[in-house]
C-alpha cells in the first residue's frame, strides 16, 4: 500500500513505541481525502484505512485501484469495517448531516474544515449534537512543524505576555486559528475591521501542478484587524499565496519581552541581555547524510522546539500535520483530551465569516457570543 522510507537513524525501541495501529475510515474521495490516504500509505505500521464511502461506483473503483483500500456505497457497510473513528472529508454543505448521523450512532468523527457552511449551519449543527458528541476537526496548520515550533516558544513565557500577532500564512479559518492560538484567545469578543484590494500577479502553480503559460491574473488580498481589547491581531492573505513561487508566508508575534519574526526570535534574558536565535530546520539526507530523507525537527540554538513524531517517513510538512491530527484523534477516542474541538472550529469559521461581513459593510463588526462559546477552548 505504501512505503515507510529508510529505517536507518531511528532505533528499534523508538519504532516499537510508535507502532500502535490506528484503524480509521473515510467518507469522501476528493483532493483532501487523499492527504489521509498518503499518510496511511507512508505510515502503514501506524495507520490503516478500513474503507472509504463514496456514492460513485466508478470513483470507488478508481480509488481501490490507486490506493488498495475497499470502498462502499453506504454508511452501514463502511461501519462494518469497525473503524476507531471516521474522517468526514466532504463539502461543508454535506458534512453536518453526516456528523449528526455518526454522533447518533456513537461513532467518533474527525471532520474536515470547516464543519458547516455558514453561521446558521454551524449553530444548527452544534444544537443537534451539543457539546457531548465525539467530534474533532482536522485543523492541521497548528501542527505543521514551523508553526508548532513557534507556538511552543510563544507559550514558553520567554516573550512575556503576547499582545500582538500578525499572520499571513493561510486563508480564512486556517489563518484565524493560528492567530487565536498565538494570541492565546479562546472565545473572547472582538471588533473586526477588514478590507480587500486586488493586484496583478503572474499566475503560478495550483492543485494540478505548475502553470501552463505566462499570464497575468488578479489576486484578491484581504487584510483584517482583530481588536480583542488587550490583544490585537492582523490577518493578511492573498488568494494566490498558497501555491505561489513569489508570494511568501509571513508571521510576527510580539510580547513585552520579545518577538518571533518569521524564523528569527529576539527576546530578553534579563533587561540588559538581549538574545537573538534563529529557528533552524533539521532534515536528514542532505550533504552526504545517509539516514534517508525526512524531517527531524526544529531547533532554536541547542533547544528542540519541535520533533517530528513520524520518522523516517518521507512526508511533507502538511502531511506531518495531518498525521498528527490522526494520531491525536486516536488518543482522543481512547479518552484523551480535545485537540481542536467542534467549538473551536465553529468559532474560527464564525470569525472568518465576520471578516467577509466587515469587507462587505466597509465598517467594523462586533462578535456576538455563540452557543459553543461556553465550552473550554
Amino acid at each position: 500500500m505504501g512505503w515507510a522510507g529508510a529505517a536507518t537513524g531511528v532505533s528499534s525501541d523508538e519504532r516499537t513505541v510508535r507502532r500502535k495501529m490506528t484503524d480509521f475510515a473515510i467518507i469522501g474521495g476528493g483532493w483532501r481525502a487523499e492527504f489521509f490516504l498518503r499518510v496511511a500509505a507512508a505510515l502503514s505500521d501506524q495507520f490503516r484505512v478500513t474503507g472509504m464511502l463514496t456514492r460513485d461506483a466508478a470513483k470507488g473503483a478508481a480509488l481501490e485501484t490507486t490506493w488498495q483500500v475497499p470502498t462502499f456505497r453506504s454508511l452501514d457497510e463502511l461501519l462494518q469495517t469497525a473503524p476507531q473513528f471516521v474522517v468526514v472529508s466532504v463539502p461543508r454543505t454535506v458534512a453536518p448531516d453526516l456528523l449528526v448521523e455518526l454522533a447518533e450512532r456513537g461513532v467518533p468523527a474527525l471532520s474536515e474544515t470547516p464543519p458547516a457552511s455558514d453561521l446558521d449551519a454551524l449553530v444548527a449543527l452544534f444544537e443537534r449534537v451539543g457539546g457531548n458528541a465525539r467530534i474533532q476537526v482536522a485543523e492541521q496548520y497548528l501542527f505543521q512543524p514551523q508553526h508548532a515550533a513557534r507556538l511552543a516558544f510563544s507559550a514558553s513565557g520567554r516573550l512575556g505576555s503576547i499582545s500582538q500577532a500578525q499572520v499571513s500564512v493561510a486563508h480564512g479559518y486556517h489563518g484565524i486559528s493560528l492567530l487565536r492560538h498565538f494570541l492565546g484567545v479562546g472565545f473572547e469578543d472582538a471588533v473586526i475591521t477588514a478590507r480587500t484590494h486586488s493586484t496583478p500577479i503572474v499566475d503560478g502553480p495550483n492543485r494540478n501542478g505548475p502553470p501552463a503559460e505566462d499570464r497575468i491574473v488578479s489576486a484578491r488580498q484581504t487584510i483584517a484587524e482583530f481588536d480583542f481589547g488587550d490583544r490585537f491581531g492582523i490577518y493578511d492573505f492573498t488568494d494566490a499565496q498558497y501555491f505561489s513561487w513569489i508570494r511568501s508566508p509571513r508571521l510576527l508575534v510580539r510580547g513585552e519581552r520579545g518577538e518571533i519574526n518569521g524564523d528569527e526570535i529576539r527576546y530578553l534574558q534579563d533587561f540588559q541581555t538581549p538574545v537573538s536565535v534563529a529557528l533552524k530546520r533539521d532534515d536528514t539526507g542532505q550533504n552526504g547524510n545517509l539516514e534517508g530523507y525526512y524531517h527531524r525537527g526544529i531547533l532554536a540554538g541547542t533547544e528542540w522546539l519541535y520533533r517530528n513524531p513520524f520518522p523516517p517517513a518521507r512526508l511533507s510538512d502538511d502531511e506531518i500535520a495531518v498525521a498528527t491530527c490522526l494520531q491525536k484523534m486516536a488518543e482522543y477516542t481512547a479518552g484523551g483530551p480535545d485537540f481542536y474541538s467542534l467549538a473551536e472550529a465553529s468559532q474560527d469559521h464564525y470569525l472568518a465569516l465576520l471578516v467577509e461581513q466587515a469587507v462587505k459593510q466597509q465598517a467594523p463588526v462586533a462578535t456576538i457570543r455563540q452557543p459553543w462559546a461556553g465550552l473550554p477552548s
